[in-house]
């Protein structure tokens, strides 16, 4: 009898050691809380936004109980880890520089990412065109990344928020922002005072640094757990999920191509 409950306890610690997202049945979540209509603090201290409801979906379809936690964006990937939570959902893009500190789901959504300006401005949103001029963009970003890599001569202002650069942009302490397209329609256009802005330019491209589409971000080594979200993910796409979450917050399909 004792034989046997030890090798149950032996086989149940095992398959804890394999497998400690099942054995713990939740796992935490970090999101910025400051990049609406993708994450946001609400006023109770809770967390909403697009990026909370696809996470609560995933969670839902793998059964899985989920806790959610505020991070400021610059400790985001820190705190990941030094396991203060177990996975990053927010708005974070899956770049080849990131991939080299964390392990990334499949995408769950893809916009692009372009200038904004006050109507009217007339700026040529070129690295000539600016050379000179005042660009906010949020630190620690593929946008700042971008940014810093191919805009050198002018004025790059780093923000700890993009709510922050755009502030400066209506205050007229910069020319010009950058930021994902999503962000800046719900950040700046659609706010008071958003009507005497406008995006500027086109879609700017650059995979080394604007990356290949927002997924969810895991410590490395841990395989199961990240090809169990990436079904989660092309479950909700197939069973209507997605589009329902989708539908609450866009009149587009935000997943791109």
């Amino acid at each position: 009898m004792n034989k046997l409950l030890a090798r149950t306890l032996l086989a149940a610690t095992a398959l804890a050691l394999c497998h400690p997202v099942y054995a713990a049945e939740k796992l935490r979540i970090a999101t910025e809380g400051a990049y609406p209509p993708f994450n946001e603090l609400l006023p109770d201290g809770s967390l909403a936004g697009f990026d909370v409801d696809i996470a609560k979906a995933i969670c839902a379809d793998m059964k899985v109980e989920c806790e959610f936690v505020k991070q400021d964006w610059d400790g985001l990937i820190p705190g990941l880890l030094a396991k203060k939570f177990d996975l990053i959902a927010a708005s974070m893009t899956i770049t080849d520089e990131r991939k080299k500190k964390v392990d990334f789901t499949a995408k769950y959504y893809q916009t692009p990412s372009q200038f904004s300006a006050k109507k009217g401005s007339g700026l040529d949103v070129t690295p000539e065109g600016l050379k000179g001029k005042s660009i906010g963009v949020q630190r620690g970003t593929i946008h700042a990344c971008y940014i810093e890599k191919l805009f050198g001569g002018s004025d790059v202002k780093l923000y700890p928020s993009q709510q922050e650069a755009f502030a400066d942009l209506m205050a007229g302490r910069v020319d010009v922002a950058f930021s994902d397209t999503v962000g800046a329609t719900e950040q700046l256009l659609k706010p008071a005072g958003g009507q005497n802005y406008e995006l500027v330019g086109s879609a700017q491209k650059d995979p080394a640094c604007l990356g290949e589409g927002v997924g969810i971000a895991l410590r490395k080594d841990n395989g199961e757990l990240r090809d169990r979200l990436s079904k989660a993910i092309k479950d909700i796409r197939e069973d209507g999920t997605y589009e329902k979450i989708n539908t609450k917050y866009f009149t587009f399909d935000i997943y791109g191509d």
